[in-house]
């Protein structure tokens, strides 16, 4: 059966994000030196359609982590835009541009109706009814390829309290902040998720878990 994967950074706090999260500052205060390992790398520069890049230890599992891949499921926060309701006057069309990454159905979770948007060769899917059923859809797109959970942390909290997650790929920066949002905080089980594989490199260490 296809799998559900969920994939973050994180803190060696235990932190997905920085204090103060806002519409200015997404990730909050130090919490873009999370990703700072990936944005240099090839593998993610060629889907935001630059060209060049380095080549580590990162690129391989960031290569693998995108391979098999037929839909995204991801929170109403890392669509983002202001909370509550969606403002038709000010349409909030992603952090990606015209030609988002995805390039496959992307499902966000979300409490306020909103009809499909396609932005290039991705179309998000707003779904107010719950995990269970932004799941199901993301799996139906899909067919027999996984769902790749992208985050951000408090979906990722719901699905893994749920015990949906199949795999989690934790990709741990060696940097303390001290405060944001805790992945694991009110995750009441995480027992049948087991270490099956580590991969150190620049600025950055792979945990790959699975059930």
């Amino acid at each position: 059966m296809p799998k559900l994967r969920f994939e973050i950074s994180i803190s060696l706090d235990g932190y997905t994000s920085g204090p103060g999260q806002s519409v200015e500052q997404p990730l909050g205060a130090g919490g873009e030196r999370l990703h700072e390992w990936v944005f240099p790398l090839a593998a993610w520069r060629a889907p935001h359609g630059l060209e060049g890049g380095e080549v580590n230890e990162s690129s391989a599992v960031l290569e693998r982590g995108l391979e098999n891949l037929g839909a995204t499921i991801m929170g109403r926060h890392m669509f983002g835009g202001h909370p509550g309701p969606w403002d038709p006057a000010h349409p909030w069309n992603g952090w990606w541009g015209g030609e988002p990454p995805f390039h496959r159905p992307v499902f966000v979770v979300t409490h306020h109706p909103r009809p499909p948007l396609v932005l290039g060769e991705t179309t998000f899917t707003f779904v107010t009814d719950g995990i269970e059923s932004a799941l199901r859809q993301a799996r139906a797109a899909a067919g027999r390829r996984d769902v790749a959970l992208a985050g951000g942390a408090d979906i990722g909290r719901q699905y893994l309290n749920a015990g949906l997650v199949d795999e989690m790929l934790l990709h741990q920066v060696p940097i303390l902040l001290g405060g944001g949002e805790r992945l694991f905080d009110g995750v009441a089980d995480l027992g049948s998720l087991r270490l099956t594989g580590s991969v150190a490199a620049p600025g950055v260490t792979h945990l790959q878990f699975a059930r």
